[in-house]
């Protein structure tokens, strides 16, 4: 990825909190349009391969309706039907005002778009990535306070030197993570959604391995940044994401999992159990 909107400093015009206007007349009715058409397309390719959630998150949202959206207007909706907000962020920005903004249910935006002849790849996360990836699973409230957990961790995660760890839980779920739903798997991840192609390839494949949730063989799995996931892992449901989060002593895993090896892009471990669907 190239780092081209990744920084440790706010830059100018950036608040302390590393908020900034979003300044929608940035916009042009080129991007207006190119988000509509991409969104609509994604949404219908989607069906039935994305989580319930998200398909309802996103025709909840207007997000296969609308353009770019405006966040001063955008937001009402969405605190009404989420609790939550977004803000609009330069980029990448440092762990702990990243996990601040979550955990004060605010959710961080990169404020550019992907530009080029096609909506379908960024190579670094953009505002549709972040906006139409992410918000739609907040319809859910179980998910949202999944991540306020995470943001409320992520802050004791830095005290302790542990985000690594527990960045690892973030990609391996918010990311690329999929789910049970009755008989069918599903896909939540952001990284999914914004991508179709990842997404087929994720569920039907026999190319990636998919593995039951396992949260210290999860924080120990490196992961590939330029390519489709080798690993994936399966959740039975977010209200069993949320319970690891709010049960599990996420300081005795750190413990447990700094003194053993990473797992490198696509290796296995001896703890691994492959998902398997019912037929």
């Amino acid at each position: 990825m190239d780092d081209l909107h990744v920084y440790e400093t706010p830059p100018e015009g950036v608040a302390e909190d590393w908020t900034m206007s979003q300044n929608w007349e940035q916009f042009s009715e080129t991007d207006h349009g190119r988000w509509r058409d991409f969104a609509a397309r994604q949404t219908k390719a989607l069906d039935g391969l994305a989580s319930t959630s998200f398909i309802e998150g996103v025709r909840a949202l207007q997000l296969d309706e609308l353009g770019v959206p405006n966040f001063e207007v955008w937001n009402e909706r969405l605190l009404s039907l989420t609790g939550w907000e977004v803000v609009a962020v330069p980029g990448v920005i440092p762990n702990e005002p990243f996990f601040k903004l979550l955990a004060e249910r605010r959710f961080p935006v990169a404020n550019f778009l992907r530009q080029g002849p096609s909506f379908d790849y960024s190579n670094e996360p953009d505002m549709f990535h972040d906006v139409y990836g992410h918000m739609p699973m907040f319809i859910d409230p179980t998910f949202g306070e999944f991540m306020a957990a995470y943001g409320r961790a992520g802050l004791r995660a830095e005290k302790l030197g542990t985000a690594d760890w527990l960045g690892r839980l973030y990609l391996h779920t918010v990311e690329f993570g999929l789910i049970c739903e009755g008989d069918d798997l599903r896909a939540y991840g952001a990284g999914l959604m914004s991508s179709h192609a990842e997404t087929v390839y994720a569920l039907t494949s026999n190319k990636p391995c998919r593995l039951e949730f396992n949260l210290p063989r999860l924080m120990r799995s490196e992961w590939p940044f330029d390519t489709f996931q080798p690993t994936y892992f399966v959740i039975d449901s977010f209200e069993a994401l949320l319970e690891e989060m709010e049960t599990t002593s996420l300081k005795a895993v750190y413990e447990t999992v700094c003194d053993l090896p990473l797992i490198p892009i696509g290796g296995t471990d001896p703890s691994d159990k492959v998902y398997k669907p019912i037929i």
